[in-house]
């Protein structure tokens, strides 16, 4: 009986052991798990974007970060130049050489250039409101704003801003032409034939030679 005793609690212990060890395995399969996951921030997937990261993602961040930096030189030129494109309807070539300008305002040619470049101004329609005033109050003739909107000496748009403006402009050279002739007649006294001819001129009004005729016939 003893040694029936000491065999039965041989195997208790056994037992205990076994469910120990089992145990044990558990617990470190456990661990094992929780090291193959991947590390906090090891993941760009999973982790929270970085300063930089939402600049490259966010542009009214990345915008305002680039702000910071820049000069305030470049800010009131970028200001002015917006107010010379709202207000006179100037060339991107015109507002940079007001901006220069010793007789303008006077910036240094990197604050001018940086202003030019971030300008958001649509320069057709500029050269089109400038081309508008030409003929309301000049009366000039449709080649007489394209050579003056075009002029390294006048607006100094583009040749392709011009056309814009020439091709887009609603007006009546037949009336420009009319309204020239009488300023030559009253003002000048010229004859009819002098006048034709000032109209049509290469030299001077640049109309076409019906608009003229025009002109002439009917002052």
């Amino acid at each position: 009986m003893a040694k029936e005793g000491k065999k039965h609690t041989g195997r208790i212990v056994l037992i205990v052991v076994a469910l120990l060890v089992v145990g044990i395995a558990a617990c470190g399969g456990n661990g094992s798990a929780g090291n193959n996951s991947p590390a906090a921030g090891s993941s760009s997937t999973n982790s929270a974007p970085t300063a930089t990261q939402q600049k490259d993602g966010q542009s009214g961040t990345q915008t305002s970060a680039a702000d910071d930096d820049v000069p305030a030189e470049y800010k009131t030129a970028l200001k002015k130049a917006g107010s010379y494109s709202s207000s006179m309807h100037m060339s991107k070539q015109g507002i940079y050489d007001q901006l220069t300008s010793d007789y303008g305002e006077k910036y240094a040619p990197e604050a001018a250039q940086y202003a030019v470049d971030n300008l958001d101004a649509d320069y057709n329609a500029n050269a089109l409101a400038k081309a508008k005033n030409y003929s309301d109050s000049m009366h000039m003739s449709k080649q007489g704003i394209y050579d003056q909107l075009t002029s390294q000496n006048g607006e100094k748009f583009t040749a392709d801003e011009a056309q814009y403006a020439v091709d887009n402009l609603d007006a009546d050279y037949n009336a420009n032409a009319l309204a020239k002739a009488k300023d030559y007649q009253s003002q000048m006294s010229m004859s009819p034939e002098a006048i034709r001819t000032q109209l049509t001129s290469s030299a001077g009004e640049k109309f076409t030679q019906e608009e003229a005729d025009y002109a002439v016939a009917n002052l």
